[in-house]
């Protein structure tokens, strides 16, 4: 799907071979959304994706998986309401979450630690780069909503610090 929008309401002369790139970016990437602007003009390409039931990529350095117990009598467990994220620091940009600086290494947070603003909370991994994520403000970790390795997206809600 490509969006094309501009400044006037008049139509607007589409520039094939860019929205062709943009897609073809987005296939080498893995994204499912990409936006160029230029002036007045905008374009958006996007995919939509289908998502499989598989299981994630292990990080780099995360250590093997514990052998699966066996099966025991399914039973009715209660769901604990979800942690509210009306104070959650959010991703800025698409990557892999780690809670710490390296395998094995103390997480940088943990629920009920206190943290002054500029604390590092996470760090996301893009393209190679780590990314230390910081507390805006100063609070108490109530909630941490991503587990170590794990995918995120833009604007995903990462910690909770109230």
């Amino acid at each position: 799907m490509a969006d094309v929008t501009g400044a006037d309401e008049g139509p607007m002369r589409i520039d094939v071979s860019l929205v062709r790139q943009l897609a073809e970016l987005l296939d080498e990437t893995q994204l499912t959304e990409i936006e160029v602007e230029d002036g007045n003009r905008r374009v958006r390409v996007a995919r939509t994706v289908t998502v499989a039931a598989a299981a994630a990529p292990m990080p780099h350095y995360a250590p093997a998986p514990a052998p699966a117990a066996p099966a025991a009598a399914p039973t009715m467990i209660e769901a604990a309401p979800a942690p509210s994220t009306a104070n959650a620091v959010k991703s800025p940009m698409v990557g892999t979450v780690y809670l710490s600086a390296e395998p094995g290494a103390k997480s940088f947070v943990q629920v009920g630690d206190k943290v002054a603003a500029g604390a590092t909370l996470v760090i996301v991994e893009a393209m190679k780069v780590m990314n230390p994520i910081i507390a805006p403000s100063g609070g108490t970790v109530t909630a941490i909503l991503v587990e170590n390795g794990q995918p995120v997206e833009f604007d995903q809600p990462l910690v909770v610090v109230e």
